[in-house]
């Protein structure tokens, strides 16, 4: 009698899918602010434009998950508020600053370090161990971002340092955002988290650009504006939603794992959209950082990159 044909679960493959369509949809941010860029826009005003058309989004998101749950106290709403500021308006920020110095590829391996960020702040803040595997991959990490750094800064001079720094900074910042926010999203739900903090972000990014620049510099060329909403909806919004409804059906340690596949789409489309160099040095920094990551997330607590 023939074996019976095995068949990935349907939950399986569709957790996959949305993974996968998730983290090619984050990495393409790097990509749209980079073309903005090129039409003479700062970061505060690409970062309000982005804000501007992700407000929406976010609040309706809120409004849908908070339905028939309790109230809010004030002690949720100032961790909201913390959370908001650490892991969407500071990271955000810092990310579109470096972009202006870094290019895309560097920019995706940087934060894919979050992993490792999680780590140590897990050993610093709760005394959590790390062990020698997972000092090991974290080391194997850290020497594939600085293949790449040391590859560009031939070219970019100082500009590269002060990107990587941003970039970093922005990495460090999420990182603490997913380490404090285990409490909240068990109390709140992951997506009305994520809904009313992102909400808080948005609101702290119009308030910067009304405080650091004249309303006329909300007079952007056109292609800002379309880039601007399409990163706030297909670079913003729709993977926060694939992402989270990847976890529920596949666990955040395979949907981490999926994750990989950024990196690797965000190179990819440097390479065709914005003519980044694409050579050894890249391919193997590229790999170095994955292999650390995979191992990390493999054999530690894993965590969803922005």
């Amino acid at each position: 009698m023939p074996a019976p044909s095995v068949t990935p679960a349907p939950h399986l493959a569709t957790g996959l899918l949305l993974a996968s369509a998730g983290s090619i949809a984050f990495s393409g941010k790097a990509i749209i602010v980079k073309l903005a860029y090129r039409h003479g826009v700062d970061a505060v005003t690409l970062i309000m434009y982005r804000m501007l058309f992700a407000l929406p989004l976010f609040l309706a998101l809120a409004w849908w998950a908070s339905r028939g749950k309790a109230a809010l106290t004030g002690k949720d709403w100032l961790g909201i508020a913390g959370l908001g500021f650490t892991g969407y308006y500071l990271a955000s920020f810092l990310d579109f600053w470096g972009l202006q110095y870094v290019s895309a590829s560097l920019e995706r391996l940087i934060l894919y370090l979050n992993p490792t960020l999680v780590l140590v702040l897990g050993w610093f803040v709760y005394q959590r161990r790390i062990s020698g595997l997972q000092a090991l991959a974290m080391a194997v990490s850290y020497a594939g971002v600085l293949l790449v750094f040391g590859h560009e800064a031939g070219f970019q001079g100082p500009n590269a340092v002060l990107g990587t720094l941003l970039v970093f900074g922005s990495a460090i910042s999420y990182a603490i955002y997913l380490v404090y926010s285990g409490e909240l999203v068990k109390r709140l739900g992951s997506l009305r988290l994520v809904g009313l903090a992102t909400s808080v972000a948005c609101g702290l990014c119009l308030l910067q650009f009304v405080l650091l620049r004249p309303l006329s510099a909300a007079d952007v060329a056109p292609e800002v504006i379309w880039l601007s909403l399409l990163n706030a909806t297909l670079c913003t919004f729709a993977p926060v939603l694939m992402v989270m409804m990847a976890i529920e059906r596949i666990g955040a340690g395979l949907a981490a794992q999926t994750g990989m596949i950024g990196p690797m789409s965000t190179i990819a489309m440097g390479v065709l959209i914005l003519d980044e160099p694409f050579n050894g040095w890249i391919v193997a920094g590229t790999a170095l950082v994955l292999s650390g990551v995979f191992l990390v997330t493999r054999f530690g607590k894993p965590a969803v990159g922005q």
